[in-house]
């Protein structure tokens, strides 16, 4: 996929206000961590992720996601009468149905004409969003866009601590596929898109390549589909073959990536991958020949926050002055699935909007 006419046109994102750090996570493990004798300090060696966020309990996700959409209209000075899509694309929304996405739209203000719906597609549902937006520009169907999504790691750390307190039948093998679900962090995210005629801030969107390897899709799994208030998730994952099998779909996706954009690996002046961890961020650069220096990451202090981590990330990485005007920039992303879709933006101007709430 190769574009002409899109460009990133502004971000808004929303943080909590509570942390919890890893520290803290252990102490809520107290009980696992005395009856298989762990040592303190070992979720943090294994993942990087010295603490996470949360925030308060019964605030719904499409509540967090109108005021994300609401920073990044702002930030770009957009008029609201121009976006012609609407898309709600994180793993956490308020019910079955409607879409989430119809309380936003509604929230948000958005014109009766504007497309709204919800996406799912695990960490990378706000990029597959991404996606089906800018193809619809590019084809001039609508001027402009908003893809937002907001996730939220409390109910899935709090049910994941009292299973590991609860279950006396655990070892310190069986916990292993635990380890995944203590690294969920929460955030809310919105980015813009516009047609480059209505554009002011250039960032052109140059092109996307996406690949599917879903004989791995067993590899990270909820339990039952369970939304709204009364959602107590637990998930399993094997960290290890995943990040395996996740890298190698990277790998896999980055030649088509590098046909879409007409760019060499050499050309990145600057990546944001997803946020997962030490070892994944390492292991990914590394398999694709990507100097670590370049690479922007915020999972030690977010940790995991499924589909806003990566354009969260980026935005941070703008507001910390690490992307510059002129610098291309690679976002590969990696979802369970496994899912890769990796997209190469020309940076201009940084029209980033955020907030600490909730």
């Amino acid at each position: 996929m190769r574009y002409q006419n899109v460009c990133l046109e502004s971000i808004g994102y929303l943080l909590p206000q509570e942390i919890w750090t890893t520290d803290d996570v252990e102490q809520k493990l107290a009980p696992l961590y005395e009856r298989l004798k762990l040592p303190e300090g070992r979720l943090e060696l294994m993942t990087g992720i010295s603490e996470r966020r949360f925030w308060d309990r019964g605030v719904m996700p499409g509540r967090l996601s109108v005021e994300s959409c609401r920073l990044a209209i702002e930030a770009a000075d957009v008029d609201v009468s121009q976006i012609g899509c609407l898309i709600h694309g994180s793993v956490c929304r308020d019910f079955l149905e409607p879409a989430t996405a119809c309380s936003v739209h509604h929230k948000v203000g958005l014109a009766a004409d504007c497309m709204i719906y919800d996406v799912s597609n695990a960490c990378l549902g706000i990029l597959s969003g991404m996606i089906q937006a800018a193809n619809m520009i590019e084809l001039g169907q609508i001027k402009a866009a908003l893809i937002v999504g907001s996730e939220g790691g409390r109910q899935l750390v709090e049910n994941t601590i009292r299973t590991l307190n609860e279950d006396r039948s655990l070892t310190r093998k069986s916990i292993k596929n635990a380890i995944a679900s203590l690294t969920i962090g929460s955030a809310s995210c919105a980015v813009l898109l516009t047609h480059e005629s209505i554009s002011q801030s250039k960032n052109r969107l140059v092109g996307a390549a996406v690949r599917a390897s879903t004989q791995h899709h067993e590899l990270c799994q909820s339990h039952e589909d369970q939304v709204g208030a009364s959602m107590a998730p637990l998930m399993e994952t094997d960290s290890e073959a995943l990040m395996k099998a996740g890298v190698a779909t990277g790998v896999d996706t980055l030649a088509p990536f590098l046909a879409a954009t007409q760019w060499q690996v050499s050309d990145l002046d600057r990546t944001v991958c997803h946020q997962v961890g030490t070892a994944h961020q390492k292991m990914m650069l590394e398999s694709l020949s990507i100097d670590s220096n370049i690479d922007y990451a915020t999972f030690s202090w977010l940790g995991n926050t499924g589909s806003a981590a990566l354009p969260s990330a980026l935005a941070v990485a703008c507001e910390k002055e690490f992307i510059q005007p002129g610098h291309k920039v690679g976002l590969l992303g990696i979802g369970s699935g496994i899912n890769c879709t990796m997209m190469g933006v020309e940076w201009n101007e940084s029209r980033i909007k955020s907030k600490v709430a909730f």
